[in-house]
């Protein structure tokens, strides 16, 4: 196995976000893909990631391979590299390792042990929502560090030509109305609004950093699918439990 990813930041910015949800993951090497598939260990969130062949300069896998690794630590070498830099990955098995070489003005080597995880297998559920909310990402951000001003929970409401992004607490509220020419909502319903809570989506949506577009679907009290994508190269997305309260 050995890749060589000519954007660092794909790799890096996604591992940062991820790392906020989980630890201990499995990356599986195809020849199509990297992907990782993870529940929180609160079981409220689910990760699903995916850094395609065509993102990487050179991509070359004889055989599917399964590298468990701590996101702490790969996080911490990621960091070192440089936007200029090319980030190699490759496997030494008689080491149990993963080497990650930064190659730019120098080419610094370093090496991350391998974990034995027992993983419960994880599936994608099959879920059918009423709303479809396509928007620029940063928008999104935005609104969601808006709403942490005033609760710990946020209400998404899709209506015809229409998206609101709220919250209220005992005291104060807040709405974002983020209706406009660059955002599209699709619904099968007159209107959906579910509640999620704001801990967990400040953290997915930093997607923003790799991601000029979000795609959000989601139903009445129901889970909530975030996907930041960038055409042929990456998928980062998540599901969220709604969140039942009274706050």
């Amino acid at each position: 196995m050995k890749l060589l990813l000519a954007e660092p930041r794909l790799l890096k910015e996604s591992i940062n976000i991820i790392s906020e949800l989980v630890n201990e993951v499995t990356l599986k090497v195809s020849k199509e893909k990297i992907e990782l598939l993870s529940m929180d260990p609160a079981n409220v969130a689910m990760v699903d990631f995916k850094l395609l062949a065509p993102a990487f300069v050179e991509y070359d896998v004889k055989k599917p391979v399964s590298l468990s690794v701590s996101l702490e630590g790969l996080k911490a070498i990621l960091k070192r590299s440089k936007p200029t830099d090319a980030v190699q990955l490759s496997l030494d098995e008689d080491r149990n390792r993963l080497n990650v070489d930064l190659v730019g003005d120098t080419k610094r080597s370093f090496t991350l042990s391998l974990l034995n995880i027992d993983e419960n297998e994880v599936n994608i559920p099959k879920l059918s929502y009423a709303a479809k909310v396509e928007l620029p990402s940063s928008k999104l951000d935005e609104a969601v560090e808006d709403m942490n001003v005033i609760a710990e929970s946020v209400a998404f409401v899709a209506e015809p030509n229409k998206f609101t992004v709220k919250c209220e607490s005992n005291l104060s509220d807040a709405k974002v109305d983020l209706s406009g020419a660059d955002t599209l909502v699709e619904l099968s319903e007159d209107k959906s609004s579910s509640k999620y809570s704001i801990e967990y989506l400040k953290k997915m949506v930093a997607g923003c950093k790799v991601a000029d577009t979000a795609v959000l679907q989601f139903g009445n009290d129901y889970p909530l699918r975030i996907e930041f994508l960038v055409l042929d190269k990456l998928k980062l997305g998540f599901i969220l439990a709604p969140r039942v309260s009274n706050d």
